[in-house]
């Protein structure tokens, strides 16, 4: 297939051109997903290869990786089609498989194709975090909430003003890799437990605008889940099958996955922590 690409060009190099060649806002750029119409000659034959060298690439280039530049792959666990595989990007975020996949090879790429699109659609300039890009932001923001205080950072608009200042000249893939952790937080009850306990927005956003989503943030979560199961008998698996149905909405939407795969990780650490709390307890 290599008589398809410029000799200049690899596939990973010519797909950046492709995305380079015609600058356009990003209210006209089109979804990732839809970017999967184009012609299959386009599309590296071994996506799966290309989209570990474009990851190489970036860290070649400079590129802050704190995991290094290897992507991850997971198959969920199924004996029969369709199969379904999630990828994780070096730096978090997350896509799945959005085809019926009648193998688990077929999955793999197909996760590798979204993942793919989106990590070249990401490297487009008007996906940068900008001074024009924040106040057009802020601006939108401030209609659609009908308020006026933009600059206070007590305030929801100023909190959202101060996290896209302080992420100024990164990429929107980037961004939603940090705003998973406050996600998660709100879904969770901990921003709420924080305001009564007197913590100011600003004292929250200082603390975890540096901390990067690990394990000792799940087990706490899983935590808050195993109490409020034991409080609220059934709310667990409610929360999980709820959750289950967005992460299967989002996949097959191609949609990034990281938020709900999170929730869904972070509820079956609880009940596996409920579970050895009941066989210890025979």
């Amino acid at each position: 297939m290599s008589h398809f690409f410029p000799p200049f060009l690899t596939p990973i190099s010519f797909l950046l051109f492709l995305l380079f060649l015609i600058p356009c806002p990003i209210s006209s750029l089109p979804h990732p997903l839809f970017l999967l119409s184009i012609p299959l000659f386009l599309i590296p034959l071994n996506v799966v290869e290309a989209l570990q060298e474009f990851w190489q690439m970036k860290q070649s280039r400079g590129a802050e990786l704190r995991n290094g530049a290897l992507v991850l792959y997971e198959m969920v666990p199924a004996a029969s089609p369709p199969y379904v595989c999630y990828v994780t990007l070096p730096g978090g975020s997350c896509f799945g498989s959005f085809q019926f996949c009648p193998t688990k090879a077929e999955a793999r790429r197909s996760a590798a194709k979204i993942a793919l699109m989106n990590s070249v659609f990401n490297e487009h300039p008007s996906r940068r975090i900008t001074d024009d890009f924040i106040e057009k932001s802020v601006s939108e923001a401030l209609a659609s909430f009908n308020v006026k205080e933009a600059d206070n950072p007590n305030t929801g608009i100023g909190a959202f003003r101060f996290m896209l200042e302080s992420n100024k000249g990164k990429s929107m893939l980037e961004f939603q890799e940090l705003m998973t952790v406050f996600q998660l937080l709100h879904w969770n009850g901990s921003l709420k437990a924080m305001r009564e306990r007197q913590c100011s927005r600003q004292e929250v956003l200082a603390h975890y605008s540096h901390r990067a989503l690990d394990d000792d943030i799940r087990n706490q979560m899983a935590l808050d889940w195993v109490n409020r199961e034991q409080n609220i008998p059934g709310a667990l698996s409610r929360e999980l099958a709820a959750t289950e149905r967005e992460l299967d909405e989002a996949r097959l939407a191609g949609k990034e996955l990281r938020f709900h795969k999170e929730k869904k990780d972070i509820l079956l650490l609880a009940a596996g922590q409920l579970g050895s709390a009941h066989s210890s307890g025979c």
